[in-house]
């Protein structure tokens, strides 16, 4: 994201300062004049600022609070080939500070490690030119953000603060390189002046559209500046799009094409950029912006907490839509074993029944988490080092409908054997359910160090995965590997390619690299791969990145055969009826009460943590815990079943119900003859009571640790706790033990 000069900064108190930057660092980019740039995003001076709307407005929804947004400003603008590029302005060299870790993770042996090459059988590159250089139109920030998309005729890549369009059946240059805030020209507001980077391009392939964003802010990123084009062609006309998300620090956002909406995800921090809040899911009005009418957002606010990882939204990829209605997936960071699925589902006619959900937990395989202590660990042969970036998903989460089947396609760093090696995955059945893991493995075949990886598959199945290599030995390169849809499951059996070797090594800049690069599929034959990466040039130097565009395409892919007509959509449901205030469940430690949890108040106990003798679990703290719920029942006799499950696959003993177990009255009154028994191995623990009025209940199941003392240690050695009850939707909640 986009600083001032540093002296502004620290006249400031550091109010863009982000998390994890030394203090050194600091005083050396006082001497060379440079500014800090977060997450990626650029840096400048202050343009004028503009009103940005007011805050998201807050609404009960069915399963929690729902914020909805509205474009402040949205218009029209001339043909952009008719536009004037933004000249560029003599700016100083600007460092960059280290986006901040917000992973927890536990290593765990990685069992599904490639360590050899494939034989080469990669293609080669159809086409392979230069893309945008340093300064990045004038940012003269570092790193340039890579991102690139294909559409119809044309390659648009965009960079801090900058973009070019491109002819792609020549590469040749068709309009730019010009300033992002070119797009904006006549807008006005922070969009036009503050426009502050962590670029994202998309290509809406069931519109043919084009789509535009990055953030922007007076003082920090508050904003997100969304361009949507008015025909296939990036050098026409744009609807242009100004959204205020709130007063904290919005960084990083990704976002992903979907029938119903473009979604996005943001990680969140405190206005002074000093404190992670957690991640937060939007959902932008996919009609309306394709209109040019006004349009809306809604999110479910932060997630979470700061305890939670982040995630990406899926993009879709490929004619075939997904199945009728279906959500946008989001697949969150592995950090505690297992792909966090999540739901949204956006309602913009009825904004309070959009929900966020947990759909699925399929199991991760074990891995170490690459440089936990610092990113300045990728080898260079000039004696740097660059950041890895080794705490999230990298971009894209690639959706395809096969028609038989679904298929998600990510990939994130991990450690292997000493150096960086690409964890790449395939997940099936994400929309409709069961999700299953169908291939995931870590591509680390010899001592040379792999990372900034992005993920795609083909019309055939193939997949393709581009990222950057570099060693002791081994300037920064970019290259490619994939795999075809027949090749043994979980191999990159194609072997590996050079897209382009590199020629040049990075010093200083804070050791940034990239932030994403990207893997995209050409739209029209829905086959030839599009990856962009950054490079040096020559020699060692900073603040002189290069950027490169390839395409490939295996020779065995073609065109699927035609979908079957989507059916007819089914009717809305009717409004559900306004929930009672407080979560449907929850899991806290013993001294919440009743009343804290139906008020929504209670603190959630996410993980119970224990000490290791010989082997085995020695003791547990805390050594009991609450599982709430609250549940409509009728007048008289009730009685619901509340199931106790681990979902990790690494333990088998359950815990075990403790006194103080309570079904309590809408007033949290205790019910005088409740009885709550467990059955055998307390896998289900069965509730009774007797109302004497219909209304809402809690019961309060009192849980203790104590049989879990003295079994031997899981591996992994973190086991996750589900519990739900039947009959209530909404009802699950989880917990970890943990070491």
């Amino acid at each position: 994201m986009g600083g001032r000069k540093l002296t502004e900064v620290l006249l400031r108190g550091a109010a863009r300062r982000r998390v994890g930057v030394v203090g050194a660092l600091f005083a050396l980019a006082v001497l060379v004049q440079a500014a800090v740039v977060f997450a990626g995003g650029s840096s400048h001076t202050n343009g004028p600022s503009a009103v940005s709307g007011s805050a998201p407005l807050a609404m009960a929804g069915s399963s929690g609070r729902v914020y909805v947004g509205h474009s402040y400003k949205n218009d029209v603008s001339p043909a952009l080939r008719e536009i004037p590029a933004l000249p560029l302005k003599s700016m100083p060299e600007r460092e960059a500070a280290a986006n901040p870790r917000i992973g927890r993770h536990r290593n765990a042996s990685d069992p599904v490690v490639q360590r050899t090459f494939a034989p080469a059988s990669m293609p080669a590159p159809t086409l392979n030119f230069d893309g945008i250089p340093f300064p990045g139109v004038g940012c003269n920030c570092a790193p340039p953000d890579t991102n690139g998309e294909v559409g119809a005729t044309q390659y648009v890549q965009i960079v801090n603060e900058g973009f070019q369009v491109f002819n792609k059946s020549t590469g040749g240059s068709v309009y730019g390189p010009a300033g992002i805030t070119t797009l904006w020209s006549g807008f006005g507001g922070v969009c036009q002046n503050t426009g502050d980077g962590d670029p994202v391009v998309l290509y809406d392939q069931l519109a043919n559209r084009w789509v535009i964003t990055q953030f922007a802010g007076v003082s920090v990123p508050t904003d997100e500046c969304i361009a949507v084009s008015t025909t296939s062609d990036a050098t026409g006309s744009w609807f242009r799009y100004g959204f205020h998300l709130g007063s904290n620090f919005f960084d990083y956002p990704h976002l992903g094409v979907w029938p119903d909406a473009y979604y996005m995800s943001m990680n969140v921090f405190n206005s002074s950029g000093t404190a992670y809040l957690g991640p937060q899911p939007f959902a932008f009005n996919r009609a309306a912006m394709l209109a040019g009418s006004a349009a809306t957002f809604v999110t479910t606010g932060i997630t979470g907490g700061s305890s939670e990882e982040t995630y990406l939204p899926a993009d879709l990829d490929g004619s075939t839509l997904p199945p009728a209605g279906a959500p946008d997936s989001f697949v969150e960071w592995p950090n505690g074993g297992a792909y966090r699925i999540y739901h949204f589902h956006v309602d913009f006619a009825t904004p309070s029944n959009s929900t966020f959900t947990l759909f699925a937990t399929p199991a991760a395989a074990g891995f170490t988490q690459l440089c936990p202590a610092t990113r300045a660990c990728v080898p260079e042969p000039n004696g740097s080092s660059l950041d890895a970036i080794a705490d999230r998903m990298m971009f894209r989460a690639a959706y395809r409908n096969f028609g038989d089947h679904e298929a998600l396609v990510t990939n994130y760093t991990v450690g292997s054997g000493g150096v960086a090696g690409i964890r790449w995955l395939e997940l099936r059945g994400v929309t409709a359910g069961p999700v299953t893991v169908y291939q995931q493995s870590t591509y680390q075949p010899d001592t040379t160090w792999r990372w900034m990886g992005s993920a795609a598959m083909d019309a055939s199945g193939d997949l393709a995965l581009g990222f950057s290599a570099s060693s002791a030995t081994t300037v920064p390169q970019l290259r490619y590997a994939g795999r075809l849809a027949g090749d043994p499951l979980n191999q990159l059996a194609q072997g590996e390619a050079t897209l382009f070797p590199g020629a040049g090594s990075q010093t200083a800049t804070s050791n940034r690299w990239g932030d994403y690069s990207d893997m995209t599929v050409d739209p029209v034959d829905d086959c030839t791969f599009w990856y962009t990466n950054e490079y040096y040039p020559a020699g060692s130097s900073s603040f002189n990145w290069r950027t490169r565009i390839g395409s490939f395409k295996f020779p065995t892919c073609g065109s699927p055969p035609p979908p079957p007509p989507p059916p007819p959509p089914p009717p809305p449901p009717p409004p559900p009826p306004p929930p009672p205030p407080g979560p449907v469940s929850q899991i806290t430690g013993t001294g919440a009460t009743c009343s804290q949890f139906s008020a929504g108040t209670a603190t959630t106990l996410a993980t119970l943590t224990y000490t290791v003798r010989n082997g085995r679990i020695q003791s547990v703290n805390p050594t009991a815990f609450h599982y709430w719920v609250r549940v409509n029942a009728a007048a008289g006799s009730n009685t619901v079943v509340v199931s106790q499950a681990i979902t990790t696959g690494n333990f088998s003993t359950l815990f075990g119900q403790g006194s103080g177990s309570t079904v309590n009255t809408p007033s949290c009154a205790v019910v005088s003859g409740a009885t709550i028994t467990a059955a055998q191995g307390n896998g289900t623990f069965t509730v009774q009571w007797n109302a004497s009025s219909a209304g809402t209940y809690f019961i309060g199941l009192r849980l203790g640790t104590s049989a879990v003392n003295h079994k031997r240690v899981p591996n992994p050695p973190t086991v996750h706790y589900a519990f739900s009850t039947n009959g209530v939707t909404g009802s699950t909640s989880g917990i970890d033990l943990s070491q």
